[in-house]
């Protein structure tokens, strides 16, 4: 790897950084390129270098975003756990922290989706693969549970219901509610 590439690569993860920031803090229609630049400390060019177009880089959020959280949820959910239904509520425990961090606006997938779904069939794709992701992990935690597979599905509308309600809410009381409702579909047969 030569310089110029090693320089690219810092180039683009700070461009990354930046508008992931700035997108969840105003998001991404309200976020101009020159915002993102002088966010990242890169020149223009260097930008457009990077990502050709907004496009790209709303893309490459979400791909990074999706990447971190996936990561981080499971991490999560293997030092909180300690058995099969305890590692189902960790998810939402998880989900607690997460909205009471003093950045959370929503989750980026539902929030971008919202505002560029219906002009971006990428941003779709994308949010609806993460959502996909985030169902088939919780069909492993059921399965490891020894619960019927229609449980994933129920935890996943109650864990984005969450992400939704808080994000609107500016509240992690949310994800205290879908914990407790998960609980009890934990318990019914």
């Amino acid at each position: 790897m030569t310089s110029t590439d090693t320089g690219a690569l810092s180039d683009s993860s700070r461009i990354l950084a930046a508008a992931q920031r700035l997108f969840n803090e105003s998001g991404v229609q309200a976020v101009g390129m020159d915002a993102i630049r002088a966010a990242a400390g890169v020149p223009l060019k260097r930008l457009y270098r990077a990502f050709p177009a907004k496009d790209a880089l709303v893309q490459a959020v979400l791909e990074e975003r999706d990447r971190e959280f996936g990561e981080t949820l499971s991490a999560y959910v293997d030092t909180h756990g300690d058995t099969p239904r305890g590692r189902i509520l960790a998810v939402f425990d998880y989900l607690d922290e997460w909205f009471g961090q003093a950045d959370f606006r929503g989750c980026v997938f539902i929030n971008t989706a919202g505002e560029l779904g219906a002009v971006s069939p990428a941003v779709t794709d994308i949010a609806r693969t993460h959502k996909q992701a985030l169902r088939d992990y919780l069909a492993e935690l059921v399965a490891d549970a020894g619960l019927p597979e229609d449980r994933a599905d129920q935890l996943a509308l109650l864990a984005n219901g969450a992400m939704a309600t808080a994000g609107i809410m500016g509240t992690r009381d949310p994800a205290r509610q879908a914990r407790e409702m998960a609980r009890v579909l934990l318990a019914a047969r």
